[in-house]
């Protein structure tokens, strides 16, 4: 018996050595020791560059493995190069996110020739906030009005065929008879408010963000007339600038308007490419919904004087995918005024 009991400690001895060690520890997360590129789809000094930095400086923290987090510009085509590069060329891993125009969906939906990309395939993360977009003069020019520019032609900064500062002002040419010009060729708004100062055109297009964030002493000197703003109301700040809806002249014009309008809700959002898997999608769509609320955070919004306003990626999801789902006739109407 004792010979017995010898023989079965030492087989249960060694049965503990066989056996693998416990685990202290969970699995390193994925993120640790990576490195983020947030891609932004047009130069330094928009609110897109400025919105992309401020996630870029906070959303680290937020994601298990603290990775670095670092914002990246990809100007051109009114950021369809940068919207093509995710969709194309970027890992899908989640260490690849963007920030685009918000009219991308809208601009494939009307057939835009350099949109190579389903908008509704992109992983949304997040929203920071809604966009408004303006349209302004400087004030030595002759159109200080939507109505001036039906009878008066002006010059107008072009970022783009993709931008939304060049699609509503051919929009507006052709639903109600608008003479704005457009003179193509400028990165993104900073380049072009750089030149409508310097007379090389009338006016320009820009994010009421931006402006009011980078050009204060142009609206205290009233250097600028805000003559057009693009979300569906007025904005609380900017009562005398007309919205894009109040325009058209026929309910199918009117719906097209809403239409163009309706990116506003999409603002300035976080986006990755196709394919991330779904559960990095949920670590960095949890870092975004922690971020947002974090007091560090909030006091960088307020330090900045721009909006908060934020929105789940399900929710931005759903955004896109009813801009896509958009009637036929105003789809149709659309492509018409653009010649498309």
């Amino acid at each position: 018996m004792m010979r017995n009991t010898s023989v079965g400690i030492l087989l249960a001895a060694a049965a503990v050595l066989a056996a693998p060690p416990a685990r202290s520890e969970s699995a390193e997360p994925f993120f640790a020791r990576k490195t983020i590129t947030i891609y932004v789809g047009y130069t330094a000094g928009g609110s897109y560059d400025l919105y992309a930095r401020l996630i870029a400086r906070h959303l680290g923290r937020h994601i298990p493995g603290t990775p670095t987090v670092v914002a990246q510009n990809m100007p051109g085509a009114g950021s369809m190069k940068a919207a093509n590069y995710l969709n194309q060329v970027a890992p899908k891993d989640g260490t690849a996110l963007g920030v685009i125009v918000e009219s991308a969906a809208l601009e494939q939906i009307l057939g835009n020739a350099a949109v190579q990309y389903d908008a509704a395939k992109f992983t949304y993360v997040g929203r920071v906030a809604t966009s408004n977009n303006i349209f302004m003069q400087w004030h030595t020019s002759k159109v200080q009005s939507i109505a001036d520019s039906q009878r008066i032609e002006s010059t107008l900064a072009g970022t783009g065929p993709g931008s939304i500062a060049e699609t509503v002002p051919r929009l507006f040419n052709a639903i109600i008879g608008t003479k704005f010009r457009l003179v193509s060729g400028y990165p993104a708004s900073t380049e072009g408010m750089l030149a409508m100062e310097r007379g090389e055109v009338d006016g320009t297009g820009s994010s009421w963000a931006a402006v009011s964030v980078s050009k204060q002493e142009w609206l205290r000197e009233k250097k600028i007339r805000i003559i057009l703003q693009t979300q569906p109301e007025r904005h609380r700040d900017l009562p005398d600038a007309p919205s894009l809806t109040e325009f058209g002249n026929t309910p199918e014009d009117r719906q097209v308007t809403a239409l163009y309008a309706s990116g506003s809700g999409v603002g300035r959002s976080l986006l990755g490419p196709p394919g991330i898997p779904g559960d990095r999608l949920k670590v960095l769509r949890d870092a975004f919904n922690a971020m947002v609320k974090n007091p560090d955070f909030v006091a960088d919004i307020k330090k900045l004087n721009v909006e908060l306003d934020p929105l789940p990626g399900e929710r931005v999801q759903e955004l896109i995918v009813r801009t896509l789902n958009v009637p036929a006739s105003v789809r149709e109407r659309a492509m018409v005024a653009f010649g498309r």
